[in-house]
């Protein structure tokens, strides 16, 4: 991927430099703020006080294109740049995300088997077997940490199991906003970790780095918070030993009665993880988890047909549709009659029936190569404007200042952190909070060594995702914040304090640099100081100096 990348990125910079038009700070921070602005107002729906509405609510992908057109405007109009100069932009950074694209798509197909064969249904099945009243923070978290890592995705598990948890959490007596600051915490540490994440391909397509190495690199800050915040959920978890009204039995009976349940449904992801310690490339390893799947529909059951069709168009359920469509009692003893054995020693209301089954039906109707489209049109639109940006040579004159002030690896980490938060913040959008800053600071990672050294291209993009992915959900103007307050039900500044994945994360992975902890070299400038690895080394030593 990175050699993929080096091109379009030395004809961008060749051509930035023999353009003598070059843009001012003024400008360039106009600019960025101007489609900051436009992009925020494009993307949020905020209710004021009085009534009225504070932005259009469209798809990011219409404000982005909007930003784009008024970057290329600017630059066509007042630096004088020719329309081939900036179409070699677009198109240097686009392919960028070639390999990311190629790799959403085998996803697609790889959702899409997991949940036909069961593989997604067992992790969640056996995920909710260690709920308890009395550690429900815990279990939440855990829970929530299975089904994204299952799923690939933070906003699915909070619209589906997130919603479940909070339910059984206001049947158990619990604060809401602290259930779903631990649902939250563990969506997104899955999200963040999980290959199937369209941010974990997105964040190592825009930084360089491998999608392996990525994923085991973002475990050094990751995995420490995760621990701390399964603490905290411990030290915080509730005595109660109410009832959860059957609410997780009827889950696990539902799911049974659409998919099949073993542990045979584990072999996949295990086939994943093995490729991943392997450091088998990508996208082998994701065609070695579809094959798997494949595979295990075929042995249980499924015709060609059946196994290949869900690899484009996603699967749909039977059973859940018809649980979701039950109005009456009568209607539920009806549907539940043919499958007697596997709703034993469930009671519930028709209406907690209906429900329940809705929920598992949003869950599990997703996948396929077609589910993907709406993901790589925002990567493409989005990089599109970061290329015309980088061509017009906005975002090295902002770079350029900044880096002055720049001169230790706790300073450009801690940069990388504070510009994704802002980016969160002044985008209002996941995904452009690791293009931009990605796009920012690529070039000082590629360029700047400290000691003769170079850092590697996977501490961009784990410090993307430790600030990028994480603090998202913390802004209430942010897509991911306004979606997730809204399915469930819970305030974003209210469950803010109990995010503790999502602020901590990045203040962990600050700790850790300043204290020179996992610091990853790039191989070619490691050689030069100690010949331990081939690829890269990761030591515990001093940072090399601490003032930025």
């Amino acid at each position: 991927m990175s050699q993929q990348s080096s091109g379009g990125e030395n004809n961008a910079a060749l051509h930035t430099q023999a353009d003598t038009s070059r843009p001012s700070f003024s400008l360039s921070v106009l600019v960025l703020l101007v489609s900051a602005l436009i992009v925020t107002f494009g993307v949020v729906d905020v209710e004021l006080e009085s009534g009225s509405h504070f932005g259009l609510g469209l798809p990011a992908q219409v404000p982005l294109l909007f930003a784009a057109i008024f970057a290329a405007v600017v630059g066509l109009f007042k630096l004088k740049r020719s329309w081939g100069d900036l179409e070699r932009g677009i198109c240097g950074a686009i392919q960028v995300s070639i390999q990311a694209i190629l790799i959403l798509v085998l996803v697609g197909c790889l959702v899409g088997s997991w949940i036909q064969s069961g593989v997604v249904a067992t992790m969640i099945y056996y995920g909710l077997e260690i709920m308890h009243p009395r550690f429900f923070y815990l279990a939440a978290l855990l829970i929530s940490v299975v089904v994204a890592l299952a799923t690939g995705c933070c906003w699915t598990t909070s619209s589906t199991v997130g919603v479940a948890l909070i339910g059984i959490s206001a049947g158990l007596g619990l604060p809401l906003p602290i259930a779903a600051g631990f649902i939250i915490s563990g969506a997104y540490f899955g999200d963040k970790i999980s290959p199937l994440s369209d941010t974990t391909n997105l964040a190592p397509a825009v930084a360089g780095s491998e999608l392996f190495d990525h994923v085991r690199a973002m475990m050094w800050t990751t995995v420490p918070t995760l621990i701390i915040t399964a603490i905290i959920a411990v030290m915080m978890g509730s005595s109660a030993t109410g009832s959860d009204g059957g609410r997780i039995a009827l889950i696990q009976s539902m799911m049974k009665a659409e998919f099949p349940i073993s542990l045979w449904g584990f072999i996949p992801p295990l086939i994943i993880l093995v490729s991943a310690s392997l450091k088998i490339p990508a996208i082998p390893g994701v065609v070695a988890g579809v094959i798997a799947g494949i595979a295990l529909s075929l042995a249980r059951g499924s015709t060609v047909n059946e196994a290949m069709i869900v690899l484009f168009s996603g699967y749909n359920p039977v059973s859940l549709g018809t649980f979701a469509g039950v109005s009456s009692e009568a209607a539920m003893t009806e549907v539940t009659s043919s499958m007697s054995a596997a709703f034993a020693g469930v009671s519930v209301s028709h209406e907690v029936f209906a429900s329940t089954g809705n929920l598992l039906t949003q869950l599990f109707t997703r996948g396929g190569m077609t589910s993907m489209l709406e993901t790589v049109c925002l990567i493409v639109v989005a990089l599109s404007l970061g290329g015309i940006m980088e061509e017009c040579g906005f975002l090295n004159v902002l770079l350029e200042a900044l880096m002055r002030h720049v001169k230790t690896v706790f300073g450009l980490i801690g940069s990388v952190l504070a510009s994704a938060f802002v980016a969160n913040v002044f985008l209002s959008e996941q995904y452009l909070s690791i293009i931009v800053p990605g796009r920012m600071f690529r070039r000082a990672f590629d360029e700047r060594e400290f000691n003769g050294r170079k850092l590697a291209p996977v501490m961009l993009s784990r410090s993307l995702e430790d600030s990028g992915t994480m603090t998202s959900v913390l802004v209430p103007w942010n897509t991911c914040g306004v979606y997730v307050s809204s399915v469930l039900g819970v305030a974003t500044l209210d469950y803010l304090p109990y995010c503790f994945m999502n602020w901590l994360n990045p203040l962990v992975a600050l700790v850790m640099t300043y204290f020179g902890i996992a610091i990853i070299w790039r191989k070619g400038n490691e050689d030069k100081m100690r010949a331990i690895d081939k690829e890269a080394v990761i030591e515990t030593i001093p940072a090399l100096g601490m003032n930025a």
